[in-house]
């Protein structure tokens, strides 16, 4: 009997009733999963995987987000936000997407952080342990598509595993890939992306192979070797020079990012520096005579690195009006005074002291230009009115004695600068 009413009790039981009592429900797990939430993280190592194939994002990474959103769909688990690193090294923790991710996860609840494979996240074991803290410290559990890794022992030691794994992997890629590198200097292959000038380029050789190498742009070769030569002169100063190259027509490599636009200052400069325009490449501070043409020759790099230098100690300014007044005349309220010169519309130039304060806009003073001649001769004045002790005089004349030793000193070391350098070449 007590057999045949547990047998029909469930027939008068509503549907409801069932629901609630039963221990397992497909129902409320179904939505229990659609409340869990996760984000996806992916990752390319290098620019030419991101954009390989002409596809704004390559193909590695439109595959991971595939297999990412497919498990997740499988699990009934939303994923609520996306972090895309693309050509972003996983030797290092600092990337923007990564860093953002974790950020996100401490500011919004996240229960799963899935990635495609545990390399895609950390490449080394620090990163690793410290990333895996974050997630476990904000409750979320970090899946990958192709291992099978989970909260258990075994699973921890699979993490582990694949974590020492992926470093190894990586340092010895660094290894081989430094090797390779200097060997290719060596041999005078340009090891990095071309700079302004030349362009990289990719040809098939007799057997089939791909072969990476450099040729000159024909459009920004000539500007940039004029850019050498007119330097070399001392007749153009890097802001006047980087405005004529703009005039011109002379802009950067346009990218899938970024178009082509006029360079700046700092990349001018930086250009003039390269010994790669002279056929020289520098690998891990060794020089090596490169196979690309060069854009200059010797002579005139020579010249372009003394002009820097010279710019260097000096400043680069186009307008120097010295006088043996200058740096020692201050105005009323304090600030220096120097010359400055101002033509009239009939081209007449006149020479004048200014308040370097009011020049700057630094301060509120309201003091004129004064002429030169009116300074000079009111300074004529006023020492008319000084008079030197005779051991004031005995002190400035020895003084006076000591810096010309100095200049002296000073000009014989530059003049055998100059010897060396010509004897050089």
């Amino acid at each position: 009997m007590a057999v045949t009413t547990r047998t029909r009790q469930p027939q008068h039981v509503t549907e409801p009733a069932v629901d609630t009592a039963s221990p397992v429900d497909p129902a409320a797990d179904a939505a229990t999963a659609q409340r869990l939430t996760g984000v996806a993280y992916l990752r390319v190592s290098t620019k030419e995987q991101a954009t390989r194939g002409g596809r704004a994002e390559g193909f590695s990474i439109p595959a991971q987000r595939e297999a990412i959103h497919k498990l997740a769909r499988d699990k009934g688990v939303t994923i609520i936000e996306e972090f895309v690193d693309a050509g972003e090294s996983a030797t290092s923790a600092r990337r923007p997407e990564l860093q953002r991710m974790l950020t996100f996860i401490k500011e919004h609840p996240v229960n799963i952080c899935y990635v495609h494979k545990l390399d895609r996240l950390a490449r080394n074991r620090e990163d690793d342990v410290a990333i895996n803290l974050v997630l476990r410290q904000y409750g979320v559990r970090l899946v990958s598509c192709t291992e099978n890794i989970d909260q258990t022992a075994s699973g921890e030691l699979v993490h582990g595993i694949f974590a020492a794994i992926s470093e190894f992997y990586s340092r010895n890629l660094s290894t081989e890939v430094t090797k390779g590198l200097r060997q290719k200097a060596i041999n005078g292959g340009t090891i990095n992306r071309a700079p302004l000038g030349y362009i990289n380029i990719r040809q098939t050789d007799q057997n089939g192979r791909e072969v990476r190498t450099v040729d000159v742009d024909p459009a920004r070769a000539p500007l940039i070797a004029w850019a050498f030569e007119a330097y070399a002169t001392g007749e153009w100063s890097l802001s006047d020079l980087c405005d004529e190259l703009t005039l011109r027509g002379l802009t950067s490599l346009p990218t899938p990012k970024r178009p082509a636009k006029p360079i700046r200052i700092n990349t001018l400069a930086r250009m003039l520096h390269n010994p790669y325009y002279r056929g020289e490449i520098v690998y891990k501070g060794a020089r090596h005579m490169g196979t690309h043409d060069p854009l200059v020759n010797d002579l005139v790099w020579l010249k372009v690195q003394d002009m820097l230098q010279a710019h260097n100690k000096a400043g680069d300014r186009t307008q120097v009006h010295d006088h043996y007044l200058k740096g020692s005349l201050h105005c009323e309220c304090g600030s220096k005074m120097t010359v400055n010169l101002a033509t009239n519309r009939h081209g007449e130039t006149y020479p004048y002291f200014i308040c370097l304060g009011r020049h700057t806009k630094q301060n509120g003073c309201r003091a004129h230009a004064v002429l030169v001649s009116t300074v000079e001769r009111l300074v004529e004045e006023h020492y008319k009115t000084v008079e030197i002790s005779p051991e004031a005089s005995e002190a400035l004349e020895g003084m006076i004695g000591e810096i010309f030793t100095r200049i002296d000193a000073t000009s014989d070391q530059e003049r055998t600068v100059l010897r060396k350098q010509a004897e050089k070449l």
